[in-house]
């Protein structure tokens, strides 16, 4: 784990901590090729520079992000924002179905858009798989 992600996982209540913990390895574990940093104050994972998951604490729970998770038509995924992102919500590790993890990531690398471009493309959302 670099040092920027350690920095933010130490700074987590231990609550949400094992949770960040939790997907931190289960992403990795999907996405080896995958870029993973501090990106906007919490951690991203990229494929080819276009951002794919990520997660962060609010102020009631940890979020798990996909960009393109309204395009995975998966039950447990909330829509979010007003392009193609979808989330789920932990407040306990015992709610993260691995399973269900697993397959989002895999849906990860086989369906995004293409955020890298978003600003050039002037807010238009373009799918790249």
């Amino acid at each position: 784990m670099n040092q920027d992600i350690k920095a933010y996982h130490d700074a987590l209540p231990e609550d949400y901590r094992v949770i960040a913990d939790t997907l931190y390895n289960e992403i990795c574990n999907a996405l080896p090729e995958a870029e993973h940093k501090i990106w906007h104050r919490h951690p991203v994972w990229f494929l080819e520079g276009n951002p794919v998951t990520g997660y962060s604490q609010l102020k009631d729970c940890m979020r798990l992000l996909f960009w393109s998770g309204q395009s995975f038509d998966e039950e447990g995924l909330a829509p979010e924002g007003s392009f193609k992102a979808a989330e789920a919500r932990y407040t306990d590790v015992s709610q993260v179905n691995k399973k269900d993890l697993k397959r989002w990531l895999k849906k990860s690398k086989d369906i995004q858009w293409d955020y890298k471009n978003i600003v050039k493309r002037k807010g238009v959302l373009e799918r790249l798989k």
